[in-house]
């Protein structure tokens, strides 16, 4: 049974390098990530308040309904569709902004 000689790795071992990333792509990825910091937290807020405060809420009503079961039935998903149509745009805009999108 012969042996495969080893790789040698020791041309690939210098220092890794950085990818150096202009002020404008900083801008994009820092723009991008505030937009996704602010809608996680409308995400957690739609999705936890309703179901801790549910007594306190269930006080008013909406349609007929009381608040907190309306958001654990509907209200909740429908602000999960809000907020994913909301960023597909800001992104889509971003990107054409900044020169990264894609040509479709």
């Amino acid at each position: 049974m012969s042996r495969l000689p080893r790789p040698d790795f020791t041309e690939h071992a210098a220092e890794p390098t950085l990818m150096q990333l202009s002020e404008r792509h900083r801008e994009y990825w820092r723009r991008n990530l505030r937009v996704t910091l602010v809608l996680l937290v409308i995400w957690f807020t739609v999705t936890f308040v309703p179901v801790f405060f549910a007594r306190e809420l269930n006080e008013w009503s909406f349609l007929g309904w009381p608040l907190a079961f309306y958001m654990g039935a509907q209200g909740s998903l429908i602000v999960y569709v809000l907020i994913i149509g909301y960023y597909a745009r800001v992104m889509n805009r971003f990107d054409r902004e900044y020169g990264v999108n894609e040509d479709v």
